[in-house]
């Protein structure tokens, strides 16, 4: 007679078994969380004003993602135009944006120690480096923005407010295209050097004693007109470092023009939002990719993604 046991494995050979599985498993989960940290891209830096004698020491740090819809942002960390918060304003920010199909750009420009002219001049580069490689990098030059933190706030809504179309008699073939972003993201932005400024971004693009001219000038919320890209801003209600009258001003100014923008208050969270993180950290990424697709720079699936 033919006992039942004879049909099965061992206890040794089963837990054998088992084990193997059970590290194939984690081998395999181990894999696949690897293969979603790393891009599959890895990030390029080159240098913005590339030659022996560069105009600016600027750089641009370029994160492409698996899949790209076309969509890119360069990226302005803020810092009080005396610094570079490079990490959560910048990289971390265009890792976030890989996720949701769009190409982050991060740009590390010259601070300008009261020279006004050179950050903005940085941005422009950058807005034009990305359009003139648009095939390259598999972009829509027509979906090409700006975003903005703090004193990087303000240099992307400068570069939104101060723009050309480029100039097609120029040799280097990077200054014959536009410069203008298709639109700007702007969070807890400085906008203005008059009375609602942060001081201390004033005083390092400025200088220590502006003219009147120059305070008007880049204070943007006065330059805005109706060819002024689209805005989405968000600030938080109780920051005192610069305050939301920046983003308020703003969005009127362009409100008033016919420009498409929404702003999007927050009850909490200061400047830098807790930290870089939390719900009221989420809540601006959330609200701008959603704003995003309705403005159809991204697919709406794109803007639906955790």
């Amino acid at each position: 007679m033919l006992r039942l046991t004879s049909l099965l494995p061992s206890r040794q050979a089963f837990a054998q078994g088992a084990a193997v599985c059970c590290l194939a498993f984690l081998t395999a989960q181990l894999t696949a969380q690897l293969a979603a940290a790393e891009p599959a891209t890895p990030p390029v830096r080159t240098a913005l004003w590339p030659g022996e004698t560069p105009v600016s020491s600027a750089a641009i740090t370029v994160h492409r993602p698996e899949k790209s819809n076309g969509a890119a942002v360069v990226i302005c960390p803020g810092g009080g135009y005396g610094g570079l918060v490079k990490g959560a304003e910048g990289h971390g920010v265009a890792q976030w944006l890989n996720q949701h199909g769009v190409t982050g750009i991060v740009l590390e420009y010259e601070l300008p120690k009261g020279r006004s002219e050179v950050p903005l001049r940085d941005a422009q580069r950058a807005l034009r480096t990305a359009r003139a490689n648009a095939q390259a990098w598999g972009l829509d030059p027509h979906k090409i923005g700006v975003m903005g933190f703090s004193a990087g706030g303000h240099l992307a809504s400068t570069a939104g407010t101060h723009f050309d179309e480029g100039d097609p008699q120029a040799k280097d073939p990077i200054d014959r295209v536009s410069c203008r972003p298709d639109f700007q993201i702007l969070i807890y932005p400085v906008v203005s050097m008059g009375e609602t400024t942060h001081q201390g971004s004033k005083r390092n693009l400025l200088g220590g004693s502006p003219t009147p001219e120059a305070v008007a000038l880049f204070s943007n919320e006065k330059q805005v007109t109706a060819d002024t890209p689209p805005a989405y801003l968000a600030h938080a209600v109780d920051d005192r470092v610069v305050v939301p009258a920046n983003s308020r001003n703003y969005h009127a100014a362009l409100q008033a023009h016919k420009v498409a923008s929404e702003y999007l208050e927050l009850p909490s969270g200061g400047h830098g939002l807790n930290g870089y993180k939390g719900p009221m950290w989420e809540a601006w990424k959330t609200g701008s990719l959603k704003w995003l697709a309705a403005q159809k720079f991204i697919p709406q699936a794109d803007a639906a993604q955790p």
